[in-house]
């Protein structure tokens, strides 16, 4: 006679045979591994806070403070060398050394400790610009703000060498040359000319209190690009990206026909 639930059309659990273990396999579900990558990166937090807090550290003595087996704290470790977040050197030894190789200790690198916000950058750069602005005024800010976007723009135009003189062509090679320093930029085209969009600004916080960042920034792009611009918007007045528009007809920024930088994002 058949079973009652497949005459019903439904699937019984599954019923383990005589003498077999009773105990279900275990199924990988979302909410497990969700738990696990959380337990994950818990772990490598407590890694790298002991590490913050101890510096040279060996393997052996994290696992012990973590309660860790050796291949569990290797494994942490591991996946922290690879992604660059500590790196590894030869203990120090003082005095004669045993045999065999000294142990290894595990340091956190710079980027690491820099996401641990033991460095505050951007209130000491914002602490100066205001001794400055105290010191010498408006006019010394702006000084500073475009000394420090000429290392900028030449090594941009350096990157941009063969663009030609397309203003459209010269904003994509900027673009390329701004990403590879860091601002995420890309270029378009749309009706009324091109446009440049940075997603990342590395000095956005400062620039809310001290605009003449983003002003000598502006006047940079216009000098690159080769034609007047248009600052739409930026990340420092709280937008989420810099927006910079390039008219179709272009105004060439050269010696005696200076460059207008219309500024829209105030």
């Amino acid at each position: 006679m058949k079973n009652a639930a497949a005459l019903s059309g439904h699937q019984s659990a599954a019923v383990p045979a005589v003498g077999a273990s009773a105990s279900a396999p275990v199924v990988a579900t979302p909410a497990t591994l969700a738990g696990a990558a959380a337990a994950e990166v818990s772990t490598r937090d407590r890694v790298t806070q002991l590490l913050l807090e101890q510096g040279a550290t060996t393997a052996a003595q994290l696992g012990a403070a973590l309660g860790l087996s050796p291949a569990a704290i290797r494994r942490h470790l591991d996946a922290m060398l690879a992604d660059g977040d500590v790196y590894a050197r030869e203990q120090t030894v003082q005095g004669s050394r045993g045999r065999g190789r000294p142990a290894k200790v595990f340091l956190l690198t710079e980027a690491a400790r820099v996401r641990c916000g033991t460095h505050h950058y951007d209130n000491m750069a914002t602490a100066a610009l205001r001794w400055i602005a105290r010191s010498g005024g408006s006019d010394a800010v702006e000084a500073f703000a475009t000394e420090q976007v000429s290392a900028l723009e030449s090594r941009c135009r350096t990157a941009m060498e063969d663009a030609g003189d397309d203003p459209l062509a010269r904003a994509e090679a900027l673009a390329a040359a701004l990403t590879a320093e860091g601002y995420a930029a890309n270029a378009t085209t749309i009706a009324s000319g091109g446009q440049l969009c940075q997603h990342h600004c590395p000095v956005a916080h400062v620039a809310a209190e001290f605009p003449q960042l983003c002003e000598a920034e502006t006047a940079v792009i216009s000098r690159l690009v080769g034609t007047h611009v248009q600052r739409l918007a930026t990340i420092a007045h709280g937008d989420g990206v810099c927006t910079t528009h390039i008219p179709t007809q272009p105004v060439r920024a050269q010696s005696g026909n200076p460059v207008t930088t219309v500024r829209t994002d105030r």
